[in-house]
């Protein structure tokens, strides 16, 4: 079993693939330590799998995972980290903007206890006003809602000990969540400063939009991390406090009726009437929805839960018993 595991996702990233793999190799060895480089094609229409297949045929350290179609960064990584066998694993992009000669950066800190060890890209090579600012903006939001306080959530390239990775459910855009899931797990984590380099070949796959996106799973990230077992909590609060102010405006509207039977309350007052029967009724549905999320919440709890993507094929080098490379081509419904 390798002591390090190195899970880079790629998509169409063919003109930097054996450069990567190159660089990578190069720094890895020089640890001294055994390792494996999980390389995960996520639904690539160029020439990436044929590249990472080739690397695969003559290094055994190197296995190749690849999706049945492009299921995104989040679950690419969730691929190769169940596909990873390593005590310390490691994730970075494939896209040449981390440089690989940071990769001792982070083992030391792993070596010091931490359980995550996250980048902090501190001198930023991007755009001004349409990556900087959004991110720093973003990144301060993460921090002050999550409690973690690290720099830089975006990045993906981070270390992890094996044993808490796998216990961290990763699906839709969550990666970049890792260190505040983490942190309710009770991980120790840390950040190390890394090189921010500007893409010297292929396409950028972010745009402004992703910025956007963040701040919706900034929504879902707080929920997540003070209600996930609990949602109860959050609509259970919520309903009776509806239900109580619309008690209230019923209250009143019937001690009116009292004092002035001759009063027609839904004439003289119809849009009371309506908001607190509205109220009423929102506070018995929100309770409803609390109690259908705890038992989803048990049945989460209580049953294996599914992967986000699925497998076509994981190739590696045959062992010197064997010959040629082994591929399992058996669908796997993750």
């Amino acid at each position: 079993m390798p002591k390090y595991s190195v899970v880079v996702p790629f998509h169409n990233e063919e003109e930097n693939i054996t450069v990567l793999y190159a660089r990578l190799k190069q720094v890895m060895e020089q640890l001294g330590d055994s390792f494996e480089l999980v390389f995960v094609d996520d639904g690539s229409w160029d020439n990436s799998y044929k590249l990472l297949e080739e690397i695969a045929a003559v290094d055994s350290r190197v296995l190749v995972v690849r999706l049945r179609r492009n299921f995104g960064q989040t679950a690419a990584l969730s691929a190769g980290f169940d596909h990873s066998s390593g005590d310390f694993v490691l994730a970075m992009d494939g896209d040449l903007q981390h440089d690989p000669s940071d990769i001792p950066l982070f083992i030391a800190k792993l070596e010091e206890g931490y359980d995550v060890v996250s980048g902090w890209r501190e001198k930023r090579a991007d755009n001004l006003f349409l990556r900087r600012i959004p991110s720093q903006c973003a990144n301060w939001i993460m921090a002050k809602l999550s409690g973690v306080s690290i720099h830089d959530f975006g990045t993906t390239f981070k270390a992890y000990r094996r044993e808490l990775i796998q216990s961290i459910p990763l699906y839709g855009e969550m990666h970049r969540f890792i260190p505040a899931l983490a942190s309710w797990h009770g991980a120790s984590i840390c950040e190390v400063p890394i090189s921010n380099i500007n893409r010297a070949q292929g396409k950028s796959h972010y745009g402004i939009g992703r910025t956007f996106r963040v701040f919706f799973d900034l929504i879902t990230i707080r929920f997540l991390l003070r209600y996930m077992s609990r949602p109860l909590h959050l609509f259970g609060g919520l309903g009776l406090l509806s239900m109580l102010c619309g008690s209230v405006l019923a209250l009143l509207l019937l001690g009116m009726k009292l004092i002035h039977p001759d009063q027609h309350v839904m004439f003289d007052h119809g849009p009371w009437f309506v908001i607190g029967s509205v109220l009423i009724v929102t506070g018995i549905q929100l309770l409803g929805l609390g109690l259908l999320g705890e038992l989803q919440v048990r049945h989460h709890f209580t049953n294996e839960r599914p992967a986000a993507y699925i497998v076509d094929r994981v190739v590696r080098l045959a062992s010197s018993d064997e010959q040629g490379i082994i591929t399992d081509r058996r669908p796997k419904n993750f």
